[in-house]
This record gives structure tokens, sequence and C-alpha cells, in this order.
């Protein structure tokens, strides 16, 4: 059976486990509203969302393995519905268990990350609720930082927007 060609979402010959900043989404199975929902919709009542019991796993997760990758810091996340955003540093590029070379691409700091994030939820939940793959996006300059930021900041307004 062929299986289709799946568009590779990495930098060519880029270092993944290098120091520098990342943007990593990670959705959910089927797009499930499991993690949180929106609330909120006036000036005064700012949208932002509210951690159903998944979401709540989820953050729990988020910061101990803040806590337990020295070499990562989680600079800010959000928890949507059915994703999560997550600005990421890789801090001095030494992990805690070293990665051969010629494997780094495949095993680098933000895909062992995500793994062990997706795994400790999953024992929790009893159940695999996470699509296989995940987005990231190396950060490139401070312009970029600063973007992602703001969209990290204000997704639950655009979720409510495109929500109507």
């Amino acid at each position: 059976m062929d299986l289709p060609n799946r568009k590779q979402n990495r930098l060519q010959d880029y270092d993944y486990s290098q120091n520098g900043a990342y943007f990593v989404t990670i959705c959910v199975k089927d797009r499930k509203r499991l993690l949180s929902e929106i609330v909120g919709t006036g000036v005064l009542d700012c949208p932002q969302t509210r951690l159903l019991n998944h979401g709540v796993v989820a953050e729990k997760y988020i910061n101990k393995l803040n806590d337990f990758y020295r070499d990562i810091s989680v600079d800010k996340y959000v928890i949507m519905p059915d994703h999560i955003h997550l600005l990421l540093t890789i801090i001095n590029g030494q992990s805690r268990t070293p990665v051969p070379t010629n494997i780094i691409n495949r095993n680098s700091v933000i895909a062992r990350f995500v793994s062990t994030f997706k795994r400790f939820c999953n024992k929790e939940y009893v159940e695999n609720i996470w699509q296989p793959r995940y987005y990231d996006h190396v950060i490139r300059n401070q312009d970029d930082y600063n973007e992602i930021w703001e969209y990290i900041e204000n997704n639950p307004t655009k979720w409510i927007e495109m929500h109507k």
C-alpha cells in the first residue's frame, strides 16, 4: 500500500537542538474540544480560556516539563479548546540525555519535549488524545518572537471571532 507523501515541516540541515526560540503547536486528534472552553466576550470581559479536565492535566505537564528539561524554557503558552500553542526557548543546547549528532534532527530537544509531554498526559488520560505530529516554527529574530508572543496572547480573542 502506498502512503501519501507528507510535506516536511522541518528546515533541512537545521539543528533543532541549538539555542533559539521555537513556536510549537500540538493538536488534539480530530480537533475535539477537550482541553478548554473560551469564556468572556466583552471589552470588560476579555475572552480567555477556562481549562477543562484534560486541559488541567496538560497545564500540569507543561509546568512540570519546564522544570524537568533544564535546557528548555516555556516562555508562553495557551491551552485552546483543541490545541496548545507553546513559545519555547532552548537555553543552552545541552540536554540531560546526550543525542548522537547523526540523529539530532530526528530526536531534537523539541521533539523529545513534545513526545514526553504527550506521553505523560496520555498516561493520566488513559487514552491518546493527540494527533501524531506537531507543528514547529523556528523563530528567526526578535520581531518574529514578539509576533508569536502576541499571537499566543490574542488566540482566545481570535477564537471567539472565528467561531461566532
